[in-house]
């Protein structure tokens, strides 16, 4: 049998904390190895995850980096064969989520897996749209033939509940330490061009949703504007991403018309802040550091780029 791991970044967990780690005491696989990267919690995240037989090592908070934060973990786990990845506020649905997460390995040539994330029970319907487009209830193989069918979604897959081939994490040149964000995205790519397959599991479920506010979802697509200016070979590969972002907001519209009519307004501000915080994200390296800062939701990201 496999040898697994788990890494959870954390920092100021909250109230949440206790509900994850309940369901995660529930669980019918659980890792061979648990490790929480704290950034210098404040609450009692910590003691709660030595409580439940975690280690964990403590980092100061401007020193997280999403992709270099998670591979000092890999870094520091090399007897296991697979690492599970999951986020303070993802919650396992099931008492069978890892265990059906860690079934897809059973294909020699995947190299990673995620779950389905669903809303969580008091999500609201912008929130709860995002999360059922982009999880479908059907599960996908996907390998680099099918880029032509799934574009850029190709290479979708998300941190806060995946699992990695540890070898081929590593053959893949591991997370990246100099991107803003998606360094899942990233190395979804890298194992597709080399041959490997991604699956996601539509099993294997987590609750996770966000109820951004309108400057968080600007802020997180000049982000995104970053990092896709950063690795453009992404988009060269796969395609671009205008086609998928027209499909969500034909997909919200719809949704919305059907179920809460009155956000149509909030929806279209949105899509607006959205596409803005994209193109200026583009065009980050014509700003000033301050202003990229500004526009940033992952503020401590420029504290490593010069101006």
């Amino acid at each position: 049998m496999s040898k697994v791991g788990l890494i959870v970044p954390t920092l100021n967990a909250g109230r949440l904390w206790e509900s994850w780690l309940k369901a995660f005491e529930q669980q019918t696989r659980k890792p061979d190895c648990l490790l929480v990267i704290d950034s210098s919690s404040s609450d009692n995240t910590v003691a709660l995850a030595c409580a439940q037989g975690f280690e964990v090592q403590v980092i100061p908070k401007p020193e997280f980096n999403h992709g270099g934060t998670r591979q000092s973990g890999v870094n520091g786990l090399p007897e296991v064969d697979i690492i599970v990845f999951m986020t303070q506020d993802a919650l396992l649905a099931s008492p069978d989520a890892i265990e059906r997460l860690l079934i897809a390995f059973d294909d020699e040539r995947v190299g990673a897996a995620y779950g389905r994330q669903l809303p969580h029970t008091n999500a609201g319907p912008i929130a709860a749209h995002a999360r059922l487009f982009n999880y479908p209830a059907e599960s996908q193989l996907r390998c680099m033939k099918d880029r032509t069918r799934f574009g850029i979604k190709s290479v979708f897959i998300s941190n806060s509940f995946a699992a990695y081939r540890r070898n081929i994490l590593m053959q893949a040149g591991g997370f990246p330490a100099d991107t803003i964000m998606n360094e899942d995205t990233y190395v979804a790519g890298k194992m597709l061009v080399s041959g490997w397959k991604i699956a996601y599991c539509a099993d294997a479920q987590v609750f996770h949703s966000h109820d951004y506010s309108f400057l968080d979802e600007f802020k997180r697509y000049f982000d995104i504007g970053v990092f896709h200016t950063q690795t453009a070979w992404l988009q060269q590969t796969f395609g671009g991403a205008s086609g998928e972002g027209l499909r969500f907001v034909i997909s919200e519209m719809r949704y919305l018309m059907k179920r809460a009519p009155w956000l149509l307004p909030s929806a279209v501000l949105r899509t607006g802040l959205k596409w803005l915080g994209f193109k200026l994200g583009a065009l980050h390296m014509e700003l000033p550091q301050g202003i990229r800062k500004g526009f940033s939701l992952h503020k401590t990201y420029w504290l490593r780029i010069l101006p």
